[in-house]
């Protein structure tokens, strides 16, 4: 079932990268700007915490655009980080997809 919004995609996509599901994150993420599979031994071991969604925008006039900002708490070989990003959306065909995002 496609995601009704973009904040219902960050929420699926984030809940993928806990579960390692790198096949569901490349599919969700849009064609020009999806990075290429990445080979099993080059990945960290992440252990995800938590994800804070502080908001989540359209605009009426391009209600296929949208932007997401959260924030994912991790930790990697026990020391904890915090992603702070504003990410935009794109719909196409009644799908979003993850565009890019900038780093806070």
């Amino acid at each position: 079932m496609p995601a009704p919004s973009a904040e219902a995609l960050m929420r699926s996509r984030y809940v993928a990268y806990t579960l390692e599901c790198e096949d569901y994150i490349l599919a969700t993420w849009h064609p020009s700007t999806r990075p290429a599979p990445q080979d099993a031994a080059d990945k960290v071991k992440t252990k995800w915490l938590g994800l804070a969604v502080k908001r989540h925008e359209y605009n009426l006039q391009e209600p296929n655009r949208a932007v997401v900002e959260f924030v994912a708490r991790y930790k990697i070989g026990g020391r904890a980080y915090r992603l702070h990003e504003v990410s935009r959306f794109v719909r196409e065909d009644d799908l979003w997809f993850y565009v890019d995002g900038d780093i806070l």
